[in-house]
């Protein structure tokens, strides 16, 4: 019976309750036990003897029988209602709930080795079996011997990799732009602009009525002088110069064409100022766009500034409507400005 019980039982019968001192616990665990002799602070229930009158005492009993009572009597007379065997422990189902909410609010501390040692073994043979060939050829090189070099990539890598390091321009879709995919080639590589309705007809009388979405421009890029001005423009077959290919797109759709990752590649954005150009991008406003991308506004050299554009982060670039002649100074710092923006923020799409 568990102390608890037991005091409760006493309480409820009536029976007045002692404990035992700290100098006595010995001695009364000692008679309990049977080791020890009598003890005058105990005093044995009456009970009656069961022992015939005139029996002789037992040989080599030294002890008397009010001593042997109490001890024959702690144990013959035990309550019906102690077990020999340890009682089984119910529980109850509503600490289980309380005890379950608390486990699932629990948080588990840990610390720089239990994090390392995770929640799971790691079985790393595979890992050791990939690299067991080059293991065993380190082992067998002689030291002082020179390793072999490393296999270049093959052609198609080359220009898979090259191909994606390509920047992006886009340009508006709007049929009002300045610049449009019918005159941007023409303007950003050959340094003339002409009109969007003239470079229209005249595509119209080579066979091709519609613009391509997609369109690339070999820009020759001059090598940097001592004066700092690396930008050129013009054909691509001037020997002495690298040349940097850019893609020219008007819509979100042809920029799938490029992959999931073509909003990293995209270098500058023209615009006509008009918002709803972005609806569709990545950053539709336009604040937040012209903090990714370097931000272009194409207007006539003649036309008043426009209000709309004043904290969009965008740089104007005018283009005079009857002087062709200063179109290559125009188109020139345009390319700076590209360079520039690129070079501080997105340096590896540079070519060196």
């Amino acid at each position: 019976m568990a102390g608890a019980e037991y005091m409760k039982q006493v309480r409820e019968n009536g029976l007045t309750v002692g404990f035992v001192s700290v100098t006595e616990r010995k001695s009364v665990v000692e008679w309990l036990e049977g080791k020890g002799g009598d003890i005058d602070r105990i005093i044995p229930l009456p009970t009656e003897s069961t022992t015939p009158p005139g029996t002789p005492p037992h040989a080599g009993m030294t002890i008397t029988a009010t001593s042997t009572t109490p001890k024959r009597s702690t144990h013959t007379h035990v309550p019906d209602s102690i077990s020999p065997s340890k009682r089984r422990y119910v529980t109850d189902a509503q600490d289980v709930d309380i005890v379950k909410r608390i486990k699932a609010s629990e948080v588990e501390l840990r610390d720089r080795n239990t994090v390392l040692r995770g929640i799971k073994p790691n079985n790393f043979s595979a890992l050791l079996a990939t690299y067991a060939e080059q293991l065993k050829k380190s082992k067998d090189t002689k030291p002082g011997a020179t390793p072999a070099p490393p296999v270049p990539a093959g052609p198609p890598m080359q220009a898979r990799k090259a191909k994606n390091m390509f920047p992006i321009i886009m340009i508006s879709s709007s049929p009002t732009a300045l610049i449009t995919m019918y005159n941007v080639k023409r303007f950003l590589q050959e340094s003339v602009f002409e009109t969007s309705s003239s470079a229209r007809e005249r595509a119209a009388s080579a066979g091709n009525p519609r613009a391509e979405d997609v369109l690339h421009i070999d820009r020759r890029r001059a090598p940097p002088t001592a004066s700092g001005t690396g930008s050129s423009q013009g054909p691509p077959s001037s020997g002495g110069a690298a040349v940097q290919r850019y893609f020219v797109v008007d819509s979100t759709d042809a920029l799938q064409k490029f992959g999931a990752d073509a909003w990293e590649r995209v270098v500058c954005v023209m615009t006509t100022g008009q918002a709803w150009q972005f609806r569709p991008y990545k950053w539709s406003d336009p604040r937040t766009l012209f903090h990714h991308v370097k931000g272009i506004y194409v207007t006539w050299s003649n036309d008043p500034p426009n209000p709309k554009i004043r904290d969009w982060n965008v740089t104007e670039l005018k283009i005079d409507p009857h002087r062709r002649h200063i179109d290559k100074s125009v188109v020139a710092h345009f390319w700076k400005l590209i360079d520039d923006w690129t070079i501080a923020n997105k340096p590896w799409l540079m070519r060196q």
